[in-house]
């Protein structure tokens, strides 16, 4: 089941992320770091309504943030729609690595691409590391276009991949 995150699992989400980020990092992706994702942007998440996750009876073995607001860093990159305001923002998909080939990744994307089609957005617009190719491959997969290069100082010496699936 998805539904919207609570405060009270903060920790949870962030023990699910940490386990990805060391699931990564043994197959040399440094995607994820001590820096991020962080319990403040997840509480921020939360405070918007945009953290979503998915939950098999108590236990959440998925999460995903579905936003209409665009980072700043996002300003450098030429879009496929124009304007910002018909478009929402993917951020912090992840699914625990031992429910992982299970289909919730998929899930969650068809849930924000539903999302943003009953809320009547032009597109859906994220970014993925440049390092991991089965992230690369999913969203291609599924139809988004790949566009420019960014980078996460702080993240990564590496650039991410947008990408903007349009409806």
């Amino acid at each position: 089941m998805i539904r919207k995150a609570k405060l009270s699992e903060i920790e949870s989400i962030l023990n699910l992320t940490r386990a990805c980020a060391m699931a990564m990092i043994e197959n040399n992706i440094y995607q994820w770091n001590d820096h991020y994702p962080s319990h403040q942007a997840f509480e921020e998440d939360i405070k918007r309504d945009e953290l979503f996750v998915f939950a098999q009876g108590e236990k959440i073995t998925g999460t995903i943030v579905i936003s209409a607001l665009k980072d700043e860093i996002y300003e450098q990159v030429n879009w496929l729609t124009p304007g910002d305001a018909d478009s929402i923002y993917i951020h912090r998909l992840a699914v625990h690595p031992d429910s992982q080939g299970q289909g919730i990744a998929q899930q969650l994307m068809n849930f924000a691409e539903g999302f943003a089609k009953e809320n009547k957005y032009v597109s859906v617009r994220l970014d993925t590391f440049s390092k991991n190719p089965r992230n690369n491959i999913f969203y291609t997969k599924r139809g988004y276009h790949k566009l420019q290069e960014i980078y996460f100082p702080k993240q990564s010496e590496f650039p991410f991949y947008c990408y903007e699936l349009v409806f």
